[in-house]
């Protein structure tokens, strides 16, 4: 493994226009960090490397979550991400991978529609958006929505039993009958409530 670590860092040698694409020559700092995640990603994807984890670069020491000024976070965490995200799915797309690869994009919360002192919004876990691609998923679905003022999930609410039950039947694996043995039980990564999400489901 370690043989083939510095192969698949070689991002040099990649074509121009790949580099380009990724964002590599940005002018924003934050955009090339990512855009070596997301090409590096690539990479790793088509050596046969089954997991993956991609890190959002930290953009004036946050990561999306802005208690205070939030706009001007919100707006300079997106720039830093926009162009090798979608590079990264237009590559797996051309390449042919993205019908094998699914790509999931969340955190592990939302943020308040209402504000945290001056400018900033404080965590919210009732309601917040996790998208995916590729690997079975339907495109261009929007699945579930909130009440009015964005604060809690109140149609086709999705909890994370349920997503991890969709992700687990998108990787062909019956969440019903993955268990790993805890505390002399046999547990289940998606408990009893978990469901698959067959409306997102091609």
């Amino acid at each position: 493994m370690q043989m083939a670590v510095p192969d698949v860092m070689a991002l040099s040698d990649e074509p121009a226009h790949i580099q380009k694409a990724y964002g590599m020559e940005a002018e924003y700092k934050p955009t090339r960090t990512y855009a070596a995640q997301c090409l590096i990603a690539r990479r790793m994807i088509e050596r046969g490397v089954r997991f993956i984890e991609l890190t959002c670069p930290s953009v004036g020491g946050d990561r999306w979550d802005q208690h205070g000024n939030l706009k001007k976070g919100h707006e300079n965490n997106a720039r830093a991400v926009d162009q090798p995200i979608a590079a990264l799915l237009k590559d797996l797309r051309q390449r042919g991978m993205l019908d094998e690869t699914l790509v999931v994009w969340a955190g592990e919360f939302g943020r308040t529609p209402f504000a945290q002192g001056k400018d900033g919004r404080d965590h919210n876990q009732f309601g917040f958006t996790v998208w995916m691609a590729g690997g079975g998923v339907k495109p261009g679905t929007v699945y579930g929505a909130t009440d009015e003022w964005g604060y809690k999930a109140i149609e086709n609410r999705v909890e994370i039993h349920d997503l991890h039950a969709t992700m687990l039947h998108l990787m062909g694996v019956d969440h019903t009958r993955s268990t790993f043995r805890f505390g002399g039980r046999d547990m289940r990564l998606t408990d009893v409530k978990g469901h698959v999400v067959d409306g997102v489901i091609a």
